[in-house]
């Protein structure tokens, strides 16, 4: 069975399980919001992309106006994961990449990966001249010089893009942008039994549904930070060595039989629908739909919460540079993002593209609430020198063996 058909089985499987409500809230999102929930586990050290020098201009956070795209080469490489772009395989309703193509005249070669790690074994390959890495793969790439600064001044809708998520540490180094924000997401917890009592709750010995992700270890560590203030954890995405025993101590106290790791919507669908599991961290996509679906659920408000931003970057050495900026300017647009956030259950970078099908993401995403996303700590792939800081902290390879460990 093909991936197009896994992933359309999986649709009607997440239909019956929540009946005509999940079904009418899959219509109405374009029916492919499942494909949101991708681990996001990040590269082994044996995946790693190989060195390439940097074979485009040094851009500045805000370059001079620079001379337009040149031609288009044909051809365009794209790399990217299960979702995030649709040619209309899937359904006719749904595709963003024919109108790119026939817009520009560059003709797209669509690669399309489930997880951070067969991402970068696939990119390893070479060939690639755009790539969707989520965050704790971009950080990777980055420091490696396997993509290249950008020239944000040949991106028309750029700064329509909210600074918050422009700046992100991830996206940029050195005073340069090394990536465009596209689709981004925020982990929630969510109850059936009344409004969490603290984000610990999530830790507790009821049976919970957590994200199968190392970077979930992050939200154990921000949950900790009222009942452990000595630890002094100011970014939870960069911890030291103490401070990630602490973290992991807490995943470990009510890990249990009855506790779900879950990989995609239907495992956390089927868990808090037909298990013991009455709390879960979840997407805001999540209670929407379970609420949409005749399901009361709360979701703990007013606390930190973590998130992500998955966005687009060049190649270190595109075959096809001009096509690529073309790309960019593409999926940066609303035209692009719009269909994408709908198609996703994830919230659109540019808000221009909060209405239409995506009217309901932005919505519940709080795309244009200011307030609400000073609660979010955007993901940085956690680094020896603490995100650039300075420090001991620990690496993303540590906190992939601790959550091997903790799963045994």
């Amino acid at each position: 069975m093909g991936l197009v058909d896994r992933d359309r089985l999986r649709r009607a499987r997440l239909g019956a399980l929540l009946g005509v409500g999940g079904l009418a809230l899959a219509a109405c999102a374009q029916a492919g919001a499942v494909s949101v929930a991708r681990p996001v586990r990040g590269p082994s050290p044996s995946a790693t992309p190989t060195a390439t020098s940097v074979a485009t201009p040094v851009a500045t956070p805000s370059p001079t106006p620079s001379a337009s795209i040149g031609k288009g080469e044909g051809t365009l490489r794209v790399l990217t994961f299960q979702g995030y772009v649709e040619y209309g395989g899937t359904s006719s309703r749904v595709n963003w990449l024919t109108p790119f193509e026939r817009e520009t005249g560059c003709v797209v070669k669509l690669d399309r990966v489930r997880t951070s790690e067969e991402m970068a074994a696939r990119f390893a390959t070479g060939g690639y001249d755009a790539v969707s890495p989520a965050a704790d793969l971009a950080g990777l790439l980055v420091a490696g010089g396997k993509v290249a600064p950008l020239d944000t001044a040949l991106v028309e809708d750029y700064k329509r893009i909210p600074k918050r998520l422009r700046e992100l540490p991830g996206l940029r180094e050195d005073g340069r942008v090394y990536g465009i924000p596209y689709l981004w997401g925020v982990n929630q917890v969510v109850s059936e039994e009344g409004v969490p009592e603290g984000p610990s709750a999530l830790y507790g010995t009821s049976p919970a549904a957590i994200r199968n992700s190392p970077l979930s270890i992050a939200d154990a560590a921000l949950a900790l930070g009222e009942r452990r203030p000595e630890l002094k954890t100011e970014d939870p995405f960069q911890l030291t060595s103490a401070q990630l025993d602490a973290a992991v101590r807490l995943l470990a106290e009510g890990d249990g039989p009855d506790r779900v790791y879950w990989d995609g919507s239907l495992d956390l669908v089927r868990a808090l629908s037909a298990g013991p599991v009455w709390i879960a961290q979840a997407l805001p996509y999540h209670l929407d739909l379970f609420r949409r679906a005749g399901r009361p659920m709360k979701a703990l408000e007013g606390v930190p919460m973590t998130g992500w931003v998955d966005s687009w970057m060049l190649a270190a050495r595109p075959a096809s540079p001009n096509c690529a900026y073309r790309w960019l300017n593409w999926v940066s647009s609303a035209s692009a993002q719009r269909p994408a956030a709908a198609w996703t259950g994830l919230a659109p970078a540019n808000p221009e593209a909060c209405d239409g099908h995506a009217r309901r993401m932005c919505e519940v995403y709080h795309v244009r609430d200011s307030r609400w996303l000073r609660d979010v700590v955007f993901a940085t792939r956690p680094t020896r020198d603490c995100g650039g800081q300075g420090g001991e902290c620990t690496d993303y390879t540590d906190w992939v063996e601790r959550w091997k460990q903790l799963l045994k």
